[in-house]
């Protein structure tokens, strides 16, 4: 064996530039830093309450697979001023919001559903007539904003908001999820519509301002083998026949600081599977829910060679509890590997770096070197996501090893649409499956991450899941229960059926079907696929299924799941068709989505003049997650991922490691942005590549970019920020031009176009995508 130098290219990280810059009064007051978390500073405006939210709680309602949730805020004024609170929340990514309502003393308003911008309009105009009210918007699926308008001193608001959501087991296991508070996102962009990103942050180990609770009632339907949260101490109550449980939380005041985790079995494994539909309803045709548990997982008699690529998060929010965790992942992972497996680590904080400049072999001495690189990573820098995920896909492969990409993170970014985007790009190149590590990570990426690219997401709260959950997925990976899936209907009249396609299942989990119908139910659904022995299928008899009226939540969560198909189309290829469509079903459906938004107004004045003090409600740090999350007041990264995100620090070197071939070299660092002079008499110009997918590499584009990006400064008469895509064909002309946001005149827009088709890139055999973010 011969011996090659691993990559040290870590230590490049700290060649990203710094720059100083004073930190503005106001999120919205400066437009040229990213919308970053800080620390709160009790005392700072006198006589205002600055804490308004005296407790939130949550009361669950599981019937079989579905669960009602009721969120309860109560928002009080202990101070002398009025007040406008805001409170972000995270919620479940898989949730479908329908309801809200606000209580006014003895005054209880219904919220209407409105179109995001016309409720904003009303929230407003409210507020300045002296008027309580409260406004409820979606940030991400996950992240919520409520907005509480003229808080007198000494009153009590009361909001409760209304979700349903679906539970589907794993391996006989069911699980519910109630996301507890907002990790600090580090933007990795420079925008001004993320001001949700910029809210005050309690230190490290500080217990929430306010109080956290919640219940949950478990309706089975079938005796209850095992129920427990392994997050919260709880205590539960059990009806006579352990078909129904009662749970409260006994946990102290930190409570809030992580996710409530619930798991419960039912006896012998079962799942509720089969067929539930909800009848016509006002003239609507109906809705219905399918749910066939594919045979137990026969492992192939003969498994395909194997390379692993993991992406490993080494920021500054992983610092401490949650890289110490994500070690253990990975020597889980490693233990899962076979002498035959390649494998590869892609670490990255504010650039990236990798091991090795190909995957190796899985050999004992490759496994030590890899092993003693991971003991050296402490946790320090941004998160830049989007660059780790472009150089883990361009790293070169063998044709006979069947990829997978494994990415490891708490997922405190906000650039979701951009990772999903990047990720459905390269679905030829392998599946993608994701871990999220910490006590209250960002599901909504996590869970998004392994949906677009075809894998399983795993979710690990502590050092004791570690091992179980690595274990789990070498289980998944190593043997799928159902390939090839496909539903077919036969005399039963189904239409805008969700999904539109079904993935591999690497776990002992049930095929769901959503959709509709018309006319009588009857007739017959059948799932198919391979398993390990052959040809599998199973047949439900429609017309053995009794439409329910208490099967109203079918209604809510198949608009619900067509709203997040729509979603991630919408993020690979923006389309005002489906924006429309979006509006639409949340406005005939009563559901907050991104364009929708709940609005209550209680039509007394309550606050003559409107004069109100505004206050973000502090939220505290997830349990685990250190300081180092949150940026220093005073500066922040000046470039290609400015914003929070925590310190930067100079990787260890790494070690030599035995390798297979001897092709080594240091990985390349992220480019910096593209900072041009403008000509003498215009508009100074700078251009930041945020992506690039496709046969073009990124060096490649960056070079035309730079050398290019003087043009833009004179000629398209127009000023300001602008997200822009284009595409390239294989000749290396730009065909196509979006604005994919910022607002820009017809005409500039015009000028900007052609700008850019005017630019040569070379020839490449192949498409490619590019974003640039500019400042014109």
């Amino acid at each position: 064996m011969r011996f090659a130098t691993l990559f040290t290219a870590l230590a490049l990280a700290t060649a990203l530039p710094y720059a100083a810059s004073a930190r503005s009064g106001s999120p919205a007051e400066d437009l040229d830093r990213s919308q970053s978390p800080y620390f709160v500073v009790k005392g700072a405006k006198p006589g205002v309450d600055t804490m308004p939210l005296e407790s939130t709680r949550a009361d669950v309602a599981i019937a079989g697979t579905i669960a009602k949730v009721k969120v309860t805020q109560v928002y009080k004024n202990s101070g002398d001023d009025v007040l406008e609170a805001i409170y972000v929340f995270p919620g479940s990514s898989r949730a479908a919001v329908f309801g809200m309502r606000m209580t006014v003393g003895d005054r209880t308003i219904v919220a209407e559903i409105q179109k995001k911008a016309d409720a904003r309009k009303m929230y407003e105009d409210a507020k300045a007539a002296g008027k309580s009210a409260s406004l409820l918007e979606q940030q991400r699926p996950n992240v919520f904003q409520m907005n509480v308008a003229n808080i007198l001193p000494g009153d009590r608001i009361t909001v409760e908001l209304d979700y349903t959501e679906l539970l589907v087991p794993t391996a006989g296991t069911y699980e519910f999820v109630y996301p507890a508070v907002v990790g600090p996102r580090y933007t990795g962009e420079d925008t001004s519509d993320q001001t949700w990103t910029a809210q005050p942050t309690t230190h490290e180990g500080v217990a929430p301002s306010y109080a956290w609770d919640m219940s949950v009632h478990v309706a089975a339907g079938l005796p209850i083998q095992r129920i427990a949260s392994d997050s919260h101490k709880t205590s539960a109550k059990f009806s006579a026949l352990r078909d129904v449980a009662d749970l409260t939380l006994t946990t102290g005041e930190d409570a809030g600081t992580r996710d409530f985790v619930l798991r419960y079995q039912l006896a012998g494994k079962a799942i509720q599977s089969g067929l539930l539909l909800y009848p016509e309803h006002n003239g609507e045709d109906g809705y219905f829910l399918a749910m066939v548990q594919p045979p137990a997982t026969v492992a192939p008699s003969e498994m395909p060679k194997r390379e692993y690529v993991f992406v490993l998060d080494v920021s500054g929010s992983m610092h401490g509890f949650p890289l110490d965790t994500a070690k253990k992942v990975m020597e889980g992972l490693f233990t899962g590997l076979q002498p035959q497996d390649r494998f590869n680590i892609v670490f990255f904080s504010g650039g990236s770096a990798v091991l090795a400049k190909e995957s190796m072999l899985a050999t004992p001495a490759n496994m030590d070197a890899a092993r003693e690189m991971l003991k050296s990573m402490r946790g320090g820098g941004g998160t830049q996501l989007l660059g780790a995920l472009q150089t883990a896909f361009g790293l070169p492969t063998a044709d006979d090893y069947a990829r997978t990409f494994v990415v490891v993170t708490d997922g405190y970014v906000s650039v979701e649409p951009q990772a999903f985007e990047l990720i459905r790009g390269n679905l030829d190149k392998a599946n993608l499956f994701s871990f999220g590590i910490g006590s209250s990570v960002n599901r909504h990426l996590i869970e998004g991450m392994a949906r677009v690219g075809q894998g399983e997401p795993f979710f690990v709260m502590n050092g004791d899941d570690a091992v179980e959950k690595a274990a789990a997925f070498t289980r998944y990976i190593e043997a799928p229960a159902l390939t090839r899936v496909k539903v077919a209907f036969a005399g039963f009249n189904a239409y805008d059926v969700e999904p539109s396609s079904y993935p591999d299942l690497f776990a002992s989990r049930p095929v769901v079907v959503f959709g509709r119908y018309k006319g009588t139910p009857r007739g017959t659904i059948t799932v198919s696929g391979l398993t390990g022995k052959g040809q599998w299928s199973q047949r439900l008899d429609v017309a053995a299924a009794t439409p329910a009226p208490a099967n109203l939540a079918l209604r809510y969560l198949w608009a619900r799941a067509r709203i997040a198909t729509l979603g991630d189309l919408n993020n690979l290829r923006q389309d005002d068709a489906r924006v429309t469509e979006i509006t639409d079903l949340g406005l005939k459906y009563g559901l907050m989505t991104a364009y929708t938004s709940f609005i209550a107004v209680d039509q007394q004045v309550r606050n003559a003049g409107g004069k109100t003090t505004t206050v973000n409600q502090p939220l505290p740090l997830p349990a685990g997650v250190s300081d180092l999350a949150v940026p220093p007041p005073t500066a922040s990264v000046s470039g290609y991922g400015s914003g929070g995100g925590g310190r930067m620090y100079k990787m260890a070197p790494v070690r030599r490691a035995e390798r297979s071939s001897d092709n080594g070299a240091e990985a390349a660092p992220e480019p910096a942005p593209v900072e041009a002079e403008a000509p003498t008499g215009a508009a100074p110009v700078s251009a930041r590549l945020l992506l690039v997918t496709g046969a073009l590499s990124r060096a490649a584009v960056n070079a035309v970019v730079q050398a290019n990006v003087r043009s833009l400064a004179a000629g398209i008469g127009w000023h300001g920020r602008a997200r822009v895509a284009f595409a390239v064909d294989a000749s290396g002309k730009v065909t196509s031009v979006t604005l994919k946001s910022g607002t820009m005149t017809a005409a500039a827009l015009a000028q900007l176009k052609a700008k850019l088709q005017s630019w040569a890139f070379p020839a490449s055999g192949g498409n490619t995508t590019v974003m640039i973010d500019l400042r014109l």
